[in-house]
């Protein structure tokens, strides 16, 4: 069960003292049956006049904060997260999925259909179903094949096929626009796999948090996104549950991932989204640096300019 640090320091810089607009900030896992949050710190400069906590619809963890008329020309956000992961690996949904849904195509069953029918909606247009036409080329043409074959080679085939492009503006492509290109980040990836497999009728959902890399300790060859805020997906298989793929590594049922969010859309899982109020041209940059150490090793520090995932400790009271 490897011992995890992560320490997420976020910056915001301005050529002059603004205020600050009420900040939404997704900041803390769930503890979980494969992950346990043993603390979560947060700091914040200048401090925040209120914060208060909530469940959203997904029920994630927010933090809503409130800086009254404070003003700064920067604001500051250290988080830090301690846990322990229990990752299951590919053989907990290879002995747990339903006998029905074990090969492709099946059905979900009409008791949780309701619940799973947002997540199997298509979200972007495919006017010329080329997404389609994409998923299909992993389904035989005679035959059935097995469901969790089938999207291991549609997440492996995602990390062959394709070239990772760190990219530091804010927003996702359109899935149509990753398959033309054949290149993106993970966030691209992320999207593109949950509309192809919501093409096959798979219900789908998109994941933001961490990759904690082995690489950062013993291995001489990182993962790709190891240890800064990463996307992959969770898909819906009745017995196994929501697995988790991440098609920029080839990663399957969550080894190595550390969920922070789940959510429909990636629109719905920003890590932090708030404003300032100030003149135009006040905001001068933003500046993020992550460091994930396992079991007390030396921190590797990975820069971004990425919004950061920010963890924290509710207030008892």
């Amino acid at each position: 069960m490897p011992l995890i640090r992560v320490v997420h320091t976020t910056q915001y810089r301005y050529a002059a003292p603004v205020r600050f607009t009420r900040h939404r900030l997704m900041l803390r896992p769930r503890d979980s049956h494969d992950l346990s949050l043993n603390d979560a710190m947060l700091g914040i400069t200048p401090p925040a006049a209120l914060a208060r906590w909530a469940h959203d619809v997904f029920g994630n963890s927010i933090c809503y904060l409130d800086f009254g008329t404070a003003r700064s020309d920067r604001l500051r956000i250290i988080s830090t997260l301690e846990l322990e992961h229990f990752p299951g690996g590919l053989d907990q949904p290879v002995a747990t999925i339903d006998p029905a849904a074990e090969t492709y195509p099946f059905r979900y069953n009409a008791e949780e259909f309701p619940d799973l029918a947002r997540s199997l909606e298509r979200q972007h247009p495919d006017p010329e179903h080329r997404i389609d036409a994409w998923a299909q080329k992993f389904v035989p043409d005679e035959g059935r094949i097995r469901s969790l074959d089938l999207l291991t080679r549609m997440t492996e085939a995602i990390r062959d096929d394709f070239t990772y492009e760190r990219r530091d503006a804010e927003g996702t492509n359109a899935p149509l626009v990753t398959l033309e290109t054949r290149k993106g980040a993970c966030r691209d990836f992320t999207l593109l796999m949950m509309e192809a497999a919501r093409a096959l009728g798979f219900a789908a959902r998109f994941v933001s948090g961490y990759l904690y890399d082995p690489a950062l300790v013993d291995s001489e060859t990182a993962m790709v996104g190891g240890g800064a805020t990463h996307a992959w997906c969770s898909i819906y298989l009745p017995g196994a549950g929501w697995v988790e793929f991440d098609p920029t590594n080839g990663l399957i049922a969550g080894r190595n991932l550390i969920r922070v969010c789940t959510a429909r859309t990636p629109e719905q899982a920003v890590p932090v989204a708030g404003g300032f109020i100030g003149r135009e041209g006040d905001f001068l940059g933003l500046d993020v640096t992550v460091e994930v150490s396992l079991h007390s090793k030396k921190p590797v520090v990975v820069e971004t300019l990425a919004p950061a995932v920010e963890v924290a400790k509710p207030d008892p009271n």
